[in-house]
């Protein structure tokens, strides 16, 4: 399992926002090419999802809180379970844990990821408040 903690400076909304953007993940996370299903998030709605490597699979929102939430997604020989974290106090802790023969295998371009990840979403929460007050 790989963890990290950053502080984003921005209110729980607007770090959860992006967050629930299903469609906007590949402009901040680069393992994914491309989302496809609805612009409002569920817990449990599923979105068609192509990644790196030409792989097509799928991902899914099974956990939406006010301080927490929780991604699984999947493509052959590879399952991420991905949790974020928000304290009120705008630390947000990255969490995430993969299974499969192809993590296995790509296990070691994954180290510090969760690190990246949580400077990525810094970054485009960043964008889209900036985007907000243009």
């Amino acid at each position: 399992m790989e963890q990290a903690t950053e502080t984003i400076h921005a209110g729980q909304a607007a770090i959860r926002q992006v967050l629930l953007d299903a469609l906007g993940l590949p402009e901040w996370n680069e393992a994914f090419l491309a989302i496809d299903g609805p612009r409002e998030t569920n817990p449990g709605t599923r979105y068609a999802l192509r990644v790196r490597l030409g792989f097509s699979g799928e991902l899914q929102y099974t956990v939406v809180e006010t301080d927490r939430v929780e991604i699984v997604w999947q493509v052959p020989g590879f399952r991420e379970v991905g949790t974020w974290t928000i304290g009120a106090d705008s630390r947000v802790t990255h969490t995430f844990e993969q299974s499969g023969p192809l993590a296995t295998v790509l296990r070691p371009a994954y180290r510090n990821i969760a690190t990246i990840r949580l400077a990525r979403l810094a970054n485009r929460v960043r964008q889209v408040q900036l985007a907000h007050t243009a």
